[in-house]
């Protein structure tokens, strides 16, 4: 639990400026090539994989710094797997 682990806030903007809170998926090394619930990315020049099956809520001062952002396709793929792990 101590460890630090880069991660995908997914939780709106609008959301996050006002709670103290963010929603996130946290990202793995470990790579999972078959696993459906998993997306592979390229973080800080390594391969990695967003585990939105392991999606959390962390208190914002956990965030450390930015490595950078999603492109619009992986953005969409997130999305699109989100609503297909939680939508009703």
């Amino acid at each position: 639990m101590a460890k630090t682990r880069p991660c995908v806030i997914v939780s709106r903007d609008e959301l996050n400026a006002h709670l103290s809170t963010v929603v996130v998926c946290p990202l793995t090394s470990t790579i999972h090539p078959r696993w459906r619930t998993r997306l592979s990315i390229k973080c800080a020049g390594r391969s990695a994989e967003i585990c939105p099956d392991q999606i959390r809520t962390i208190s914002k001062s956990r965030l450390e710094e930015k490595l950078g952002k999603l492109t619009p396709k992986t953005s969409a793929e997130l999305t699109r797997l989100l609503g297909e792990l939680y939508a009703t």
